[in-house]
């Protein structure tokens, strides 16, 4: 029995006429420690898909299940990394992260508390900076202290939404390899949401393309197989990494050729004419002017 699943999954909003469908029958089935990519263009319902699995949305139909048990609301044992950081600006790195801890592991000691967010603090590399506030950080950093706190909620499932993605590409390729050394270390059950194509050949063992269209599913699954750890510059060399990489970007053109080539709805738009004002304006409306 999988791990982490869904089952027919859909999800839309509005109603009646105005509803708006963005994803039908997904089914996704995830293996315990399992770090699975699901990629796909911008505004095909990605970010909808993760807060699925987060339980900030709830389905329309059928069920999300972790670990056999239905999951209708949010849970710390599903960690959420965003792309946006969503740290508290009057905090501390350290007590970023040690809020979540203290959350999630009420019974704890102070003593349990400080060890345990000082263990994953310094695991992101982040001990000197332990004492600084969000607005004293660098992007990277922010992230950083996102990634730490969401492991050290020790979750069952870890849910990353872009979190590279508002970085610039020299910070986001440190942090890609330190990603895949954390997981390699954790082997946290992980589900990554991105766009980059390689970024998933580097982090993941099984890649799933979101497939666009008037509603969103899921498309056929690609496995990477490439040994860990994986070093950027030395996969760039690999016949596998080339050739999975090849699979994957043939397949997401080639349905968004399909979509391009989808019937373009013909709407009939009211006939409206432009009204003149400005016979009905005062002279003093104009500024002055004659």
């Amino acid at each position: 029995m999988a791990y982490f699943e869904l089952d027919g999954v859909s999800k839309g909003y509005g109603s009646g006429a105005r509803r708006t469908e963005v994803l039908a029958d997904i089914d996704l089935r995830i293996g315990r420690g399992e770090f699975l990519a699901i990629v796909g263009f911008s505004g095909t319902g990605k970010t909808t898909l993760l807060s699925l699995m987060a339980g900030l949305l709830t389905p329309d139909r059928v069920e999300v299940r972790l670990d056999g048990k239905v999951m209708r609301e949010p849970g710390p044992d599903r960690g959420v990394v965003f792309q946006s950081y969503s740290l508290l600006p009057w905090l501390t790195v350290f007590e970023n992260v040690e809020l979540a801890v203290r959350y999630v592991f009420p019974t704890w000691t102070a003593k349990q508390r400080r060890d345990h967010v000082a263990r994953y603090v310094d695991m992101v590399h982040l001990t000197p900076a332990r004492d600084k506030r969000p607005p004293q950080l660098s992007g990277g950093m922010r992230q950083r202290v996102a990634l730490a706190r969401g492991l050290a909620m020790e979750p069952k499932v870890l849910l990353l939404d872009e979190p590279l993605g508002a970085l610039d590409a020299l910070t986001r390729a440190t942090l890609q390899s330190e990603i895949e050394g954390l997981w390699s270390a954790l082997r946290t059950t992980a589900v990554l949401i991105t766009n980059d194509v390689d970024e998933a050949i580097l982090l993941a063992d099984r890649i799933v393309p979101l497939r666009p269209g008037s509603v969103a599913t899921l498309g056929p699954s690609f496995l990477v197989p490439l040994d860990r750890p994986r070093d950027r510059t030395r996969v760039n060399h690999d016949p596998d990494f080339k050739k999975i990489r090849n699979e994957v970007t043939q397949y997401l053109l080639a349905v968004a050729h399909d979509r391009q080539q989808q019937p373009v709805v013909d709407l009939t738009l009211p006939k409206i004419q432009p009204r003149d004002f400005l016979p009905t304006l005062r002279r003093e409306d104009l500024g002055g002017a004659a």
